[in-house]
């Protein structure tokens, strides 16, 4: 399939969180003979726009050939790395997914990216709850996001409360990606197991 290259839209990983479960830092955890990021960065990098890594150890990622920017908050959570994201994005919208997402669907996200327009924000809801951190999100969230900030609301999912959201339904997702594996991630060394059993299906 051919590189969707709409000049709109930026994609951003998330390379943030402590990482406790896993015993190590996630993004460097070795997947089939190399880092889970570059699983992921692999992934997006086939849809043609532009990339950039958001994290606060960027010298750990120097080597990986994107551009790599810090929070601006000083507060930590998934909200404050979704408003990075896009301060640092130099377009109108921004596809947003985390780093220990080594299962992306690229025709999925080809799809989330379809609907942007009109919307402030296209958020896939699996088992009822909003995928946060695999959406597309349009630059005038900032100011929703930026007052859940300052009043310390740090809940990414009451976020959607003040957006215009363009729910991706269970049903919908799956008709791209039947076994929701876009969404398996890696917080434990179980979860990790899993996914490299997952890879060397050939998926």
């Amino acid at each position: 399939m051919t590189p969707l290259s709409p000049d709109d839209l930026t994609i951003a990983v998330l390379a943030g969180g402590q990482s406790r479960r896993m015993g190590q830092e996630k993004s460097f955890v070795s997947l089939r003979g190399k880092p889970m990021i570059r699983h992921t960065l692999e992934r997006v990098q086939r849809l043609g726009a532009p990339v950039i890594l958001l994290t606060n150890q960027p010298e750990a990622y120097q080597t990986l050939g994107v551009s790599l920017f810090g929070d601006v908050q000083p507060l930590r959570g998934s909200l404050v790395g979704l408003h990075s994201a896009l301060i640092h994005s130099s377009t109108p919208y921004t596809l947003c997914v985390a780093c220990d997402m080594p299962l992306l669907n690229v025709d999925l996200l080809r799809h989330l990216i379809t609907l942007r327009e009109g919307v402030d924000a296209v958020v896939p809801r699996i088992r009822q709850r909003p995928e946060s951190l695999h959406a597309v999100y349009h630059h005038r969230c900032l100011a929703a996001i930026e007052s859940q900030i300052e009043r310390e609301e740090m809940r990414i999912s009451r976020l959607f409360d003040n957006l215009r959201v363009r729910y991706v339904s269970e049903a919908e997702v799956r008709s791209f990606d039947p076994d929701l594996r876009s969404f398996a991630n890696a917080n434990t060394p179980e979860e990790l197991a899993a996914i490299e059993s997952l890879l060397e299906t050939g998926l």
